[in-house]
């Protein structure tokens, strides 16, 4: 198979790579560009452990060609901090302890980010609607919830 050079912004930064036509994103960010945050779970898009944000749009980058975001906006969990501040979801996911085993929660974050940006003052039971494609085995959920609704709450006083 011929290899085909893609380009995209990775975390407002321009980067390049060379791909097979049928490369996973996922697999690209983690073994080619080297960012590692972002998770591989079940690879058929159930567990929500990969979700980044790709054009305005949270999406599960075990299903997405690489080959697709040539010429996108993609954004994984390390592109949430600025230049070392983390940002309101990383702080309150710490705060209310919305996390475990921190496996789930890369893809939590990039999931809540493009959620709160469609809906900044959300009740619980639309986090827990926005949230349902990403599964947590470790939480039982009720501490994401709050972790979501603190940083709405912060982010809109900001």
């Amino acid at each position: 198979m011929t290899k085909k050079h893609i380009s995209f912004q990775l975390n407002g930064r321009p980067v390049d790579a060379l791909v097979e036509p049928r490369e996973l994103l996922v697999h690209v960010i983690r073994e080619q560009l080297g960012l590692t945050g972002t998770h591989i779970g079940c690879e058929t898009s159930h567990c929500g452990a990969c979700t980044i944000d790709l054009n305005g749009d949270s999406v599960k980058a075990c299903t997405v060609l690489a080959m697709q975001a040539d010429g996108g906006d993609v954004m994984t969990v390390e592109g949430l901090a600025d230049n070392g501040a983390l940002h309101p979801l990383q702080e309150a996911f710490m705060q209310e302890h919305g996390l475990q085993c921190g496996f789930c929660t890369p893809g939590m974050l990039i999931r809540a980010y493009r959620f709160l940006k469609k809906n900044p003052n959300p009740s619980d039971e639309e986090i827990r609607t926005g949230m349902s494609g990403n599964l947590c085995r470790c939480t039982g959920y009720q501490n994401i919830i709050k972790a979501v609704k603190a940083a709405a709450e912060k982010m809109q006083s900001a």
